[in-house]
């Protein structure tokens, strides 16, 4: 039995393939589910490598003491002034998914503006691709991109290994990150 059931259509992250297109930059007010508050002591800077480097958007402001930005829905990020922010980045990163397409781009961007900001792109074992971007404030925020699903990959090995079960293996449902979910035996489902 999987606690696992297709809940696709909540997501904003398209599914994964050579034709995927990101969705528009989503401009409503919502009631957010989760979002970053990122101290800075230069907003204006700070917004500028934002938009201009990540892809992302000013949904509002207020002048001198926060700056509220958004990609896609549910991508929000506060960049809140303070006096300092830390020297260097920490272990912890937040991250917002992408689409393949927009990789080489993003780290293409985030280069011209501060040459030694970008990590990567790498694979990992759970089928993305991540780019690692430190940020003017020193935040390591992380842009994740699904890979085209192969149900023979070594990726899906590990995956079936941990119950997450690849399309037509007993009924699943892709998640929008990458890999597909087993859901025939999940009932009702929120």
């Amino acid at each position: 039995m999987s606690n696992y059931y297709d809940a696709f259509e909540m997501s904003p992250v398209p599914v994964p393939g050579p034709d995927a297109v990101p969705p528009e930059p989503f401009r409503g007010i919502y009631g957010m589910p989760a979002f970053a508050t990122i101290p800075t002591n230069d907003l204006a800077e700070s917004a500028d490598f934002w938009i201009r480097g990540l892809g992302f958007f000013e949904l509002f402001s207020i002048p001198g003491r926060v700056v509220h930005l958004r990609r896609w829905a549910f991508q929000d990020v506060l960049l809140v002034s303070e006096g300092s922010v830390p020297e260097k980045a920490p272990a912890m990163s937040i991250s917002f998914a992408c689409l393949l397409s927009q990789v080489d781009p993003l780290v293409e961007a985030c280069r011209a503006l501060r040459p030694d900001s970008v990590e990567g792109p790498r694979d990992t074992p759970w089928t993305t691709r991540d780019v690692t971007v430190i940020t003017p404030e020193n935040a390591r925020i992380v842009f994740t991109a699904a890979k085209v699903f192969d149900p023979a990959s070594e990726e899906a090995r590990n995956l079936e290994a941990v119950g997450i079960t690849a399309p037509g293996a007993g009924g699943s449902a892709n998640t929008g990150g990458g890999a597909n979910v087993g859901g025939g035996d999940n009932g009702e489902h929120a």
